[in-house]
């Protein structure tokens, strides 16, 4: 008897527990407006919210810890409460929780309600019942009297993916597990966009706008979507896919818990994966997707490939074009076949390496088969049109029926996929295989004799390296490349010459807590950027040219060399640089505010830019670039001016950066070629694109696009309105020519500008970006028509879409290479 009482007393003080926690709702402990539920550890909390600018009060939950507050799910996202701070959150009698607006326990008066299936609700007692908020994030319903969940959140995603959440399907019981955006910021009900998985086909990611596809993940390999490269499984997060009989999802986890991340499908269209960020109290976005030009779903159509180095279609072998329209931007790609496939009679594969593989929602999927089974699967079907290895390890099969669709190459990653081609182009695949051969002996038989002088050149350097003391000898990196580029010696020479302090690697690893993520505040074409503290206390932002990047020895060489040499308000200072071992590092003064477009591109921090700001954003570059141009001692090209590269100090003074692919011109020259083009898709001329000719009106041209993306707070490279074939240029010389331009104005500066000077800004930023580079203005005309009332020329249409002439001369130049008929110079962007 006794130990019957101590067991009901046991119960009593559970379920007193229980009603009493914080983290929970009962049927008698119900939630008002104003009133918050937090999960035991105090990571998340569940209540009233407001979102943004509205007025109408939602459920959702947020986290608990951060200032800033960041909701994570919204239970009634489409049914609001209007302009009222009666709200109740409470446990209606059938189980269900239930909002209501007012007192009022009966789901006939619910605005919302979990509606939890009859099946559960008719075999429990409500009185035993809670909804709990879990330290995942997640809001689970449990009986006291079972132990399993009855309902939970994390089946019922809204637009934020945490961690341990699905996307996918099951089968069993119908649920759906996608990810939806928000209206807009103030609005959290259903929006356009759609994150989910495929039905058909292998596991794939979408990102929809209503039912057409905006970007595609690519399949799982067996380690990482096929289509996002740098994604791998590492020590912080880890990935799974599940398909079985009664489910296909993936879902991820966070392996350290002092990380905060979330992936969120925002209004404007993209997946954006952030990290919080203690130290600057901020969302860091780490990446986006769609993340180029080359992201955009089906960018070259059926059977063709878009070509990431050059931002440009080129057809798959064995097809062609059907038009001259595939160059660059927004044509209706159509590629097709040279020849009809006789099915049996020579016909065969020709693989293509490191690819995007084709959507494959119309592709069958064979685990049980290898690569060999495969392809004779493929063989066997005359209508197979391609096939790959499931998984990186060669295991499961892919075979293909009818179009290959959104195709991309990539430089590292990627899968290999074996295209059906005719007799004729298989044969030519070969020959050309066959004519490689010899040079391929030559190679063979140099390799021991190279391994052996390598060695002893070796040998020869460790002895010579310890003979000196540590630090005197380094190896030599500056070495004239260029006719128009410096050379230098080692740190010590560079130090005589150009006056610039050397820092060792000890005091570098010790300002940037050995380049701890804490510190990071970026990552650019050749490295990454730190924030780092020296001993004297200065703040200081340390470039560090990553070591698998051989490309950018010549272009730390440069910056080492202009940076140094040049002294203006509106050109970032550089303290020094450190050459020691295999590290290359820059190091700069801080910039407070960032770059430029970590305010102008987000909808949140572009309000803090009001239209004096811009102005004297735009007025601080054109001075900068004009001192390249005429002021400075050397005559200097950029080539690289953009949103990223302009950083703002503590003042919101601007400051260009980023000096890696500058170019230097002697006194008389005013134009140069070049058969390695670099720069950023978007803001390169049409002449340097094409021919590989640059001049200081490059850098207008460049310029001009950046003017317009300051008074637009818009990328040109974007997706624009409702036609992603429309970039902000030619969307601004339509309003131009339609008499609109000041539709073109950031709507977050709420018509509180002077109308007439920005329309004259919209005038010059147009006039910079002219198709004929003598149409442009130089840096001093476009800043004194900037400054001043003056005449403005009139107005040509501006190179909004590049194309090059199929005949053009430039495929006789060294470096340029021919597709389809189609000639470009080598184009590196980044």
């Amino acid at each position: 008897m006794a130990t019957i009482i101590t067991l009901l007393l046991l119960c009593t003080f559970f379920i007193d527990q229980i009603r009493s926690a914080t983290d929970t709702i009962t049927r008698n402990k119900f939630l008002r407006d104003g009133e918050t539920i937090v999960s035991s550890g105090g990571i998340y909390a569940l209540g009233f919210f407001s979102p943004g600018n509205s007025e109408k009060r939602y459920v959702g939950i947020w986290y608990n810890k951060i200032q800033e507050q960041t909701v994570v799910w919204v239970a009634n996202r489409d049914k609001p409460i209007n302009n009222s701070s009666s709200g109740i959150v409470n446990i209606d009698e059938k189980g269900n929780l239930a909002i209501f607006n007012g007192n009022s326990s009966s789901s006939n008066y619910a605005i919302w309600l979990t509606n939890i299936s009859s099946t559960i609700s008719d075999n429990i007692n409500s009185s035993t019942l809670f909804y709990k908020l879990l330290d995942s994030g997640n809001l689970v319903l449990c009986d006291e009297n079972r132990g399993d969940f009855l309902w939970q959140s994390f089946d019922y995603p809204t637009d934020t993916f945490l961690p341990g959440m699905k996307i996918g399907w099951n089968w069993k019981s119908g649920l759906d597990w996608s990810f939806t955006s928000w209206k807009s910021q103030d609005d959290p009900s259903n929006g356009n966009y759609t994150f989910s998985m495929g039905r058909t086909g292998s596991q794939e990611l979408f990102l929809k706008k209503a039912s057409q596809k905006i970007w595609r993940s690519g399949p799982w390999n067996g380690q990482a979507w096929n289509g996002v490269p740098g994604m791998r499984p590492g020590s912080i997060i880890s990935f799974i896919v599940v398909n079985n009989t009664n489910d296909m999802y993936s879902t991820y986890n966070i392996n350290n818990n002092s990380v905060i991340s979330r992936v969120v499908v925002d209004h404007l269209g993209f997946i954006r994966r952030k990290t919080w960020v203690e130290r600057t109290g901020e969302w860091n976005t780490l990446k986006s997707y769609p993340d180029d030009t080359c992201d955009n779903y089906g960018k070259c159509g059926a059977f063709g490939s878009c070509q990431s180095n050059y931002a440009i279609c080129a057809c798959l072998p064995g097809f062609e074009f059907t038009s001259e329209s595939g160059v660059l931007e927004g044509s209706q790609i159509i590629c097709a076949r040279k020849r009809k496939i006789l099915c049996g009679k020579g016909d065969g594969f020709l693989k293509l390496e490191k690819i995007k593989l084709p959507d494959t929602t119309k592709s069958r999927v064979y685990m049980s088969l290898d690569i060999n089974d495969c392809e004779i699967e493929c063989r066997n079907n005359c209508s197979c049109t391609g096939y790959s290895s499931a998984y990186v390890n060669e295991s499961g099969c892919l075979a293909w029926f009818g179009d290959l669709t959104d195709i991309r190459d990539f430089t590292e990653g990627g899968q290999d996929l074996f295209l059906r081609v005719d007799a004729i182009e298989l044969e030519n695949s070969m020959r050309d295989s066959k004519a490689s051969f010899p040079k391929k002996k030559v190679v063979l038989l140099s390799v021991p004799i190279t391994a052996g002088l390598l060695i002893f050149i070796f040998v020869v350097f460790y002895l010579f390296k310890r003979a000196k003391r540590r630090g005197l000898v380094h190896r030599e990196i500056f070495r004239r490349e260029e006719p128009n580029s410096f050379s230098l010696g080692t740190n010590e020479e560079a130090n005589a010459k150009f006056e610039l302090p050397i820092f060792d690697l000890n005091t570098v690893m010790v300002a940037t807590e050995s380049f701890s993520s804490a510190n990071l505040l970026g990552t650019g074409g050749f490295g990454s950027v730190y924030k780092g503290k020296l001993s004297d206390g200065r703040e200081v932002a340390v470039k560090r040219l990553s070591k698998n990047s051989g490309q950018g020895v010549t272009e730390f060489k440069n910056e080492v060399v202009l940076i140094a040499k040049l002294q203006h308000r509106n050109l970032v200072q550089i303290l020094g640089c450190c050459v020691e071992k295999e590290e290359k590092i820059l190091v700069y003064e801080y910039m407070q505010n960032k770059s430029l477009d970590f305010l102008l591109f987000d909808r949140t921090r572009s309000t803090s830019l009001d239209w004096r700001m811009r102005c004297d954003i735009i007025l601080g570059i054109a001075r900068g670039v004009l001192y390249l141009h005429q002021d400075s001692r050397l005559r200097i090209v950029h080539r690289d001016l953009k949103a990223s590269n302009i950083l703002l100090d503590a003042k919101m003074n601007p400051k260009i950066s980023d000096f890696g692919m500058a170019r230097i011109f002697g006194g008389d020259q005013t134009q140069g070629n070049t058969n390695r083009v670099v720069g950023t898709f978007g803001y390169m001329p049409p002449e340097y694109v094409m021919r590989g000719l640059f001049s200081i009106k490059s850098d207008v041209f460049s310029f001009g696009v950046l003017l317009l993306e300051i008074i637009s707070g818009k990328k040109n490279t974007s997706f624009y309105c409702e036609d992603p074939s429309i970039n902000l240029i030619k969307h601004a010389w339509e309003l131009w020519r339609d008499g609109r331009p000041l539709e073109l104005v950031d709507p977050s500066m709420a018509n509180s500008f002077p109308k007439q000077e920005v329309v004259k800004f919209i005038q010059v930023g147009i006039l910079c970006i002219q198709e004929k580079a003598g149409d442009r203005p130089t840096m001093s005309s476009a800043l004194s028509m900037l400054g001043n009332e003056t005449t403005i020329p009139s107005l040509k249409q501006p190179a909004f879409v590049l194309t090059s002439n199929p005949n053009s001369s430039s495929a006789s130049r060294n470096g340029s290479q021919s597709i389809n008929k189609m000639s470009t110079t080598i184009v590196e962007a980044r």
